[in-house]
């Protein structure tokens, strides 16, 4: 099997992004570990070309292979050639974990990226939380079952910064890991098998050129898109538009606040004069915080108050730490998987462990 060697001269790859489709057969060649390079026509093929029933506006649930997989499609960037796409694409997956949703492969059109990943049944923790249908329902109606998705989500994240990739050429500017970048509820699947939490989208800020720390000028002297979601985005990815790992804590601490409360990150209700408010969780959370039987009042009512308020005082404390405003004072998420750990297991006896690599 071939392997890419990082000092091939530059005179043998395609320095631009509409060469890419022409080059899929070399790309295959240059991956390390061969995952799935898959052709635009049996991208097409699989999804009735792009008629099959859709998961989102630019994805598509369908089979691949004869396996069930979820197609995604995005936009490139800016320019990445050749070598740099592979060696990303082979890092990504080369990375395992059972609390990410596993990439299995790509296709390249012109300046589109279609990302391929496995398909879980299930829904995203958004939709579990809030049931559009049935407010006061919910599928995590137990304590036990919002802690053991926090802590999910937290090993996840911890070996997405700490331990995916290898070296500094992850672009996480850190000397190992990746920067998620896309962290919100939406963005968490929930197993409908037994309510396990799988992180999804991992790699994809890599893979389509968008700006994270350590990748020098993230806008090669042209405007760079923010992407982000609204009430998740630390204050310096507002202003930067640069990703870090310290960004993906903060939106990592709003989605401990949501676990907790069951509201939305950011919401508008309109006032009795016409006018409408912005209400944070984030913002809430810090006043219930600071009240005297703040926190009972403040956790998602549906729990009917069947929760140790020690423990939803801490975790609130956790998720406050990791929302500072001062990217410096935020934890690491390996301080954070610990700390949502040591709160799970104390509820559930030492006889469970976490999620790991598999």
């Amino acid at each position: 099997m071939a392997v890419f060697d990082p000092s091939a001269p530059l005179d043998k790859t395609f320095s631009v992004v509409k060469n890419l489709c022409a080059s899929l057969s070399s790309l295959k060649d240059t991956l390390p570990e061969n995952p799935n390079i898959y052709h635009f026509s049996e991208i097409s093929a699989a999804t009735a070309n792009f008629s099959a029933p859709r998961l989102s506006s630019s994805s598509w649930r369908c089979v691949i292979r004869h396996r069930e997989v979820v197609v995604s499609r995005r936009d490139f960037r800016r320019q990445i050639d050749i070598p740099e796409l592979s060696r990303r694409l082979a890092l990504i997956c080369r990375s395992h974990h059972s609390s990410l949703l596993k990439l299995l492969g790509a296709s390249v059109s012109g300046a589109v990226i279609f990302l391929v990943n496995e398909f879980v049944p299930g829904a995203s923790l958004a939709d579990c939380l809030r049931n559009r249908r049935n407010p006061s329902f919910t599928d995590l109606n137990t304590w036990i079952s919002r802690m053991q998705i926090a802590s999910d989500v937290a090993h996840g994240l911890d070996y997405i910064h700490n331990f995916s990739g290898s070296g500094s050429d992850s672009g996480s500017g850190s000397g190992s890991g990746f920067v998620h970048k896309h962290i919100k509820s939406s963005s968490i699947v929930i197993t409908e098998e037994n309510l396990r939490a799988r992180i999804c989208h991992f790699g994809v800020s890599g893979l389509c050129g968008e700006a994270v720390a350590g990748d020098g000028d993230p806008s090669g002297g042209r405007t760079v898109r923010i992407e982000g979601r609204r009430g998740y985005m630390a204050p310096e990815f507002q202003i930067s538009g640069v990703a870090t790992k310290k960004s993906d804590v903060y939106a990592f601490g709003v989605v401990v606040l949501e676990l907790l409360s069951g509201e939305e990150a950011v919401k508008f209700e309109f006032n009795d004069d016409g006018g409408y408010r912005r209400i944070s969780v984030v913002e809430t959370a810090k006043i219930a915080a600071e009240e005297n039987g703040g926190v009972r009042k403040w956790v998602d009512t549906r729990l009917r108050d069947s929760f140790p308020v020690n423990v939803a005082e801490r975790m609130i404390r956790v998720g406050l730490e990791c929302v500072g405003d001062d990217p410096n004072e935020r934890p690491d998420m390996g301080w954070v998987s610990d700390e949502v750990s040591k709160l799970y297991l104390d509820l559930v006896g030492p006889t469970v462990t976490s999620f790991g690599w598999v």
